[in-house]
């Protein structure tokens, strides 16, 4: 419990990261489906930053808070966005994009954040003591102002590389079952979507068997990379 208090700046910064990340997901989500011909997620307020839209109990709060507990990187889902295949233009190909559009935005949200780092890196000589300190002693493990905005924009880079990556899983309730689930033929799409009650049990095995870490760690590993070579 005392590591946890400790680590609680830690947390914060990372959950208002998750938050921002998540917002920019499904509004992606929503503003894709409009372009292609359906506009629900207009009608219903989703297409939005504010996280409160987009709140899902388990995959926003009870997800990221077990991770955190455990000091893995904090990911998880939002309530999905609704739209309506039949309004779409094009009913084969567009549920796929729309899938993909969230995962796509978390991955140029993350290059735009880690071109910043970049910059400050160049114009900041402590700047590789500084996020090494961070990471091995947690949001507090530096000293000066410049500290928290550098730990938030590396938080925030990190939650939306792992964000991108998680939701491409092909496991309901994540983008990459959508995306799967609209490439396969109608018979076997049924059979696809009944694998949905099922979902939640197989990503908290993924969790605790720790096959998650083994998925993300290539892609935090490479952002570390570049930020410290």
């Amino acid at each position: 419990m005392e590591n946890l208090v400790l680590r609680l700046p830690e947390i914060v910064i990372q959950l208002l990261a998750f938050a921002l990340a998540i917002s920019v997901h499904e509004s992606a989500h929503g503003w894709v489906a409009e372009r292609l011909g359906d506009p629900t997620a207009r009608w219903l307020g989703r297409i939005t930053l504010n996280p409160l839209k987009h709140i899902d109990p388990i995959g926003t709060v009870l997800f990221p808070l077990m991770l955190a507990a455990v000091g893995a990187p904090i990911i998880g889902w939002a309530k999905p966005v609704p739209f309506v295949p039949r309004n779409l233009r094009n009913q084969r190909r567009d549920p796929a994009l729309v899938g993909l559009a969230g995962p796509a935005a978390n991955l140029v949200l993350a290059i735009v954040v880690t071109s910043v780092l970049l910059v400050v890196k160049a114009s900041m000589p402590s700047f590789r003591g500084m996020l090494m300190a961070m990471l091995e002693h947690g949001a507090l493990g530096a000293r000066g102002i410049a500290a928290p905005l550098v730990y938030l924009l590396f938080s925030l880079a990190t939650v939306n590389i792992v964000l991108a990556v998680f939701n491409l899983i092909p496991i309901p309730p994540l983008d990459g079952s959508h995306v799967v689930g609209a490439l396969l033929p109608p018979r076997l799409h049924w059979q696809w979507v009944q694998l949905e009650r099922y979902g939640f049990l197989l990503l908290f095995a993924l969790l605790w068997t720790g096959f998650l870490g083994i998925i993300l760690r290539p892609f935090v590993t490479g952002l570390l990379w570049i930020l410290l070579s």
